[in-house]
């Protein structure tokens, strides 16, 4: 009776391991001056973190997503860009690119002052609250001059991660 081979696949000197990379996933999406990228924005947003298994945080970043595109249509002429990063520590990095090199005060700022409060009967200007206020932690970066002396824009972003951002919007 002869005895059945052993595979070398079974055995301890080939076990693979899977090593998680320091940014385990990033999606970027680049958008046109044009109002349904907003839409587009939070669809991704969506699309992205059910996938990742990131339900517990869609809503809020959905929200604070949208504030920050709505911001790039609103006060610019030219396209974005919008970028998810999962980080290795479960926290969600999120960052919108404009045209425009202006970083409105305090994201541009190390201030811990927020963004004034819009009057109540205002119909915009609360969205840089909101990502402030929910966030775990936001910022801001004008990107320098491109070529021919033009501003190469700026970068707005925010974390969420290790609480529950928007205690408001669970289920």
């Amino acid at each position: 009776m002869s005895a059945k081979p052993k595979s070398p696949y079974n055995s301890p000197e080939t076990t693979m391991v899977t090593v998680a990379p320091p940014h385990p996933w990033a999606y970027a999406l680049r958008m046109p001056h044009d109002s349904r990228a907003v839409r587009v924005a939070r669809m991704t947003v969506r699309a992205a973190l059910d996938g990742h298994g990131m339900r517990d945080i869609v809503d809020s970043v959905e929200l604070l997503t949208s504030e920050l595109v709505t911001n790039a249509y609103r006060h610019t002429k030219g396209p974005a860009s919008l970028r998810l990063t999962g980080l290795s520590d479960g926290r969600l990095r999120v960052g919108v690119w404009d045209s425009h090199p202006y970083v409105p005060a305090p994201f541009g700022g190390a201030g811990e002052d927020l963004a004034p409060l819009a009057p109540e009967e205002a119909e915009c200007g609360r969205g840089l609250r909101l990502v402030q206020e929910y966030a775990d932690s936001w910022g801001g970066w004008a990107l320098g001059d491109a070529a021919l002396g033009r501003g190469a824009g700026k970068l707005l972003w925010f974390e969420v991660g290790g609480r529950d951002t928007l205690p408001l919007l669970r289920k």
